[in-house]
């Protein structure tokens, strides 16, 4: 699988992420710290790892900020990426199950080698829910990308 990952600070878990990805057999494509040379501000390198997902240049996306909002927050600005902010494995199993979530976000600031390790492990090995209540909400998240504040149907 090829994961395309960000970062904007040159920090330990950020380097490890690649390694454990490709250690795991992934092949990576890599912006901001940790591409040299690359831009680093979060909203760009955060961005251009969502188009890689959204471009469909890779399967899936990591990207990391201090806190992982900000990253979040970009990334799901670009057409057709569900990225979501994970601190656990729990909630990054939760995210691919029932949001088919492609881009994860983490915080450089909360997430230790070991925790890194279980949220991919979880990321990695759980697949998208096939109910027909979760594909219906993946379908409406889809639809939201073509509306402009039309807020709830009334």
């Amino acid at each position: 699988m090829i994961i395309s990952i960000s970062s904007d600070w040159d920090e330990p878990v950020a380097h490890l992420l690649a390694e454990e990805l490709e250690a795991r057999g992934h092949s990576v494509l890599a912006h901001g710290a940790l591409k040299p040379g690359d831009r680093t501000d979060w909203a760009y390198v955060s961005q251009a790892a969502a188009e890689d997902v959204a471009a469909a240049r890779a399967d899936l996306g990591v990207v990391c900020c201090w806190t992982g909002t900000g990253a979040a927050l970009a990334a799901n600005k670009v057409r057709g990426v569900r990225a979501a902010l994970c601190h656990d494995a729990y909630t990054a199993a939760g995210a691919r199950r029932y949001n088919d979530a492609n881009v994860l976000a983490l915080s450089l600031r909360l997430t230790s080698g070991p925790i890194l390790k279980e949220i991919l492990e979880a990321w990695l090995n759980t697949p998208a829910s096939q109910t027909s209540d979760d594909l219906a909400n993946i379908t409406h998240i889809h639809e939201l990308d073509n509306t402009v504040g039309a807020g709830m149907p009334s």
